[in-house]
């Protein structure tokens, strides 16, 4: 989300200036890449460019094609194969195939009013792109995006009643598997390649707790540019370290953060009594890490109490709650022990258990 709001804030910088402008987006990617598929960067005629497709070995090229895209005024697929050692002039050696649809974007476009629809609005958005043709198609074209709308169920403005019923179906699949996947049509000989992108929603991150060791959590959510809800002393907290904060609910009042499938929280008030009352109220949410400071006994502490008052956690609310919270790392400031946080958040999310790369055996992503 955080490129896509760099890129959107790009192009309304330079609209006023008239100069034309293109996408390049993965939307293929097979074996390894530094960047997934749905990576994007637009690339102004000048040469201004936001946002990336790889680690930096593949944006000139991408950005001298899109200048090209952009004076043809044609949409294009420009496929790297970065195991060729000599594969446009540099060794790239990520020993994978990246497909990259080059789109230049014109006032009629929907992409830039689309990816403002998914900043805009906090929910799941899906993009779906055509990335390849062949075959006779009247009134579909390579780069053509559609906006599926989750609330009406709807595909808008897609104009072949057979494309669009074959791309509803396989919208399910991927809000299913939530992984975007590229999806081949095929009908009398008519092939369409359409990259059903699933963007959700950004991470939020609700903090219940105002002493000094909020800050470096907050300079990391700026950092990674997640959403923040913070509940908390109001007349406690440095007013000048709260610029990251979406959403401030002083902790004497009846108000609290609004949190969905896509929140992490983390009760750090230091404070026995209010991390116990909080924990009884979030751990009713939907939030899949709710994150408990403290040692370990602490928390045991907590439990033996709850089951005075005849409250036990069911196994799914046991596998939500992280206490002690963190990676082992060796964390010990602030600084590090959000590190550590901020870590274990991202493994949660991704579904996988943290450690090193080195020792994990097969393919970093997902191979599909």
């Amino acid at each position: 989300m955080k490129e896509i709001k760099s890129i959107l804030q790009l192009y309304k910088t330079l609209k006023s200036s008239e100069e034309k402008c293109a996408i390049a987006q993965v939307v293929r990617v097979e074996e390894s890449s530094y960047r997934r598929e749905g990576a994007r960067m637009i690339v102004f005629e000048s040469g201004v460019f936001e946002g990336g497709i790889s680690g930096g070995c593949l944006e000139g090229d991408a950005l001298q094609r899109s200048q090209i895209a952009i004076l043809k005024q044609q949409p294009s697929i420009v496929t790297y194969d970065t195991s060729k050692e000599k594969e446009i002039g540099v060794g790239l050696g990520c020993n994978g195939i990246i497909d990259v649809l080059i789109s230049p974007i014109s006032e009629e476009s929907p992409m830039m009013n689309m990816l403002q629809k998914c900043v805009s609005e906090r929910g799941e958005h899906i993009i779906v792109t055509v990335t390849a043709l062949s075959g006779d198609w009247d009134s579909v074209s390579l780069g053509q995006s559609f906006y599926y709308d989750a609330q009406s169920s709807t595909l808008d403005n897609c104009p072949d009643r057979g494309l669009k019923d074959f791309i509803q179906k396989n919208i399910n699949a991927v809000r299913g598997s939530k992984k975007s996947r590229t999806y081949t049509y095929n009908i009398k000989g008519n092939k369409a390649a359409v990259f059903i992108e699933l963007i959700p929603p950004a991470f939020h991150l609700a903090i219940y707790g105002d002493n000094y060791d909020v800050y470096p959590l907050l300079e990391m959510a700026k950092v990674m540019d997640w959403e923040v809800s913070l509940v908390g002393n109001i007349q406690k907290l440095k007013k000048d370290k709260l610029q990251s904060v979406a959403h401030l609910f002083p902790k004497d009042m009846e108000a609290r953060p609004e949190i969905d499938s896509r929140t992490a929280v983390i009760l750090m008030a230091h404070d026995y009594r209010t991390d116990i009352a909080n924990l009884l109220e979030v751990i009713k949410s939907p939030a899949p890490y709710i994150a408990s400071l403290g040692p370990r006994k602490r928390f045991e502490k907590m439990v033996a109490e709850f089951k005075t008052r005849g409250v036990e956690f069911s196994a799914e609310e046991q596998d939500r709650i992280f206490a002690p919270c963190g990676l082992e790392i060796g964390a010990n400031t602030p600084e590090e022990i959000a590190t550590s946080i901020f870590a274990e958040i991202l493994s949660v999310f991704a579904g996988k258990t943290g450690g090193m790369l080195r020792k994990k055996s097969g393919p970093i992503h997902e191979r599909v």
